[in-house]
């Protein structure tokens, strides 16, 4: 619960009652996630793991990579047993030296408009959109076929 009054911001009374299960749990994995970047492209993903298991029990590491090269992007995530030893990992590794690199840490932050990393389409223009690119359209097209007259 401390998780989640970190993330909204506020020390206010929440309730676990008036939550969803499902809200708890993405929480709780968020407050568990940590952002670190500026990793070395030499670094992997077991290394990536030994460095921050000195403070905790790692879940997961994964350095995210280039789909087409498969090259690291030189950022990845490192998931915590719990929320106590993602804390104290982040102030103790943040700004620390992996590989050769100054990393930076900090909490995950969820994706927003993203699902299965592709952007959600928009749907189709406003007719009120259409009505006045087709006007524009047809503006410039009448001053293409102008005789040109100087």
């Amino acid at each position: 619960m401390a998780a989640l009054r970190r993330i909204a911001g506020k020390s206010s009374i929440i309730s676990t009652s008036l939550l969803p299960p499902a809200l708890l749990v993405c929480c709780r994995s968020i407050a568990t996630k940590l952002f670190v970047g500026g990793l070395s492209f030499y670094t992997t993903e077991n290394g990536l793991s030994e460095a921050f298991s000195q403070y905790g029990q790692v879940v997961e590491a994964k350095i995210v990579s280039d789909r087409v090269s498969d090259k690291s992007k030189g950022f990845g995530f490192v998931t915590f047993a719990s929320e106590d030893e993602a804390y104290t990992a982040l102030g103790e590794m943040n700004g620390k030296t992996l590989n050769g690199r100054v990393i930076f840490v900090e909490v995950a932050k969820p994706r927003t408009g993203f699902r299965g990393e592709l952007p959600i389409a928009r749907g189709p223009p406003e007719p009120s959109e259409m009505i006045h690119k087709s006007q524009e359209d047809l503006q410039t097209e009448s001053d293409i076929h102008k005789p040109n007259l100087s």
